[in-house]
């Protein structure tokens, strides 16, 4: 949730969604993360993503999807790209709070068959949105709208099973808690910090929607080194999706000053 970076005097590291706050400028965030369902058939996706910190206000990323869904082995199935401009940026003694425009281009080579729009390695599609994030000492809040857009082709068949799945209202509400250390010394201490994730979508045609809850703990090993481990359920909802329950574990490792 927090941690103290070289150039930053906080960051919001929260697991399942993007804070509005950026890494810090000439940065690079390394990113290799997989999910999927362990208690089932074993599916799963991996991603592998590099993000930039081009400077205080902008933030570039890019990320490589492959899964073996669809077929018995892991392959490549698509790519995406994000950017995100922070506008808004409000600081005081022990608490800031934070501003962003976001985008999200996504090309993934599978058809639409499900009612849920997955961007992250599902299906093709455009998404923006705004984030706002506060943060208290230890304590992390943040909240987004987003709108998506699916540029999917449907499998043949379910044309008329997912005719009103093309766009989608998703909105999200997290916190996230530093409980180690109780008192800062130096960079070499493990960071803990534990969180609550909510996620929410909704078709603005059908009117399907879901209402998900994704519990998360992370371990920060150096101020460089990053381990997230997470479980995201599905507390109501009426859209047909993929996978309801996913597991989600993540490394990232962070290069400062690479230019």
């Amino acid at each position: 949730m927090v941690i103290s970076l070289p150039g930053a005097t906080a960051q919001e590291l929260f697991v399942a969604t993007e804070p509005a706050s950026n890494i810090p400028k000439n940065s690079i965030r390394l990113r290799l993360s997989n999910e999927g369902v362990a208690e089932t058939d074993l599916k799963s996706r991996t991603s592998f993503g590099v993000m930039y910190g081009l400077s205080k206000e902008v933030m570039l990323s890019a990320n490589a999807y492959m899964s073996n869904f669809y077929q018995q082995k892991q392959q490549i199935n698509g790519y995406s790209f994000y950017a995100k401009y922070r506008f808004l940026n409000i600081d005081n003694v022990q608490k800031h709070f934070r501003g962003a425009l976001f985008a999200q281009y996504s090309t993934v080579k599978f058809p639409i068959i499900q009612d849920e729009i997955n961007l992250a390695g599902e299906n093709n599609g455009l998404q923006g949105g705004l984030v706002f994030t506060q943060l208290i000492h230890k304590l992390a809040l943040s909240g987004s709208i987003l709108y998506t857009k699916s540029l999917d082709k449907f499998a043949p068949g379910h044309e008329v099973m997912h005719g009103n799945v093309q766009n989608s209202i998703a909105y999200t509400i997290s916190s996230g808690y530093l409980l180690f250390p109780k008192e800062y010394k130096d960079y070499k201490q493990v960071n803990t910090n534990v969180y609550m994730e909510f996620l929410g979508d909704s078709h603005t045609r059908s009117g399907k929607n879901f209402f998900d809850v994704a519990p998360a703990v992370q371990f920060i090993f150096n101020s460089k080194l990053r381990l997230d481990l997470s479980k995201r359920f599905q507390l109501w909802g009426d859209m047909q999706r993929r996978f309801k329950n996913l597991y989600q574990v993540r490394v990232e490792y962070y290069l400062f000053n690479v230019i």
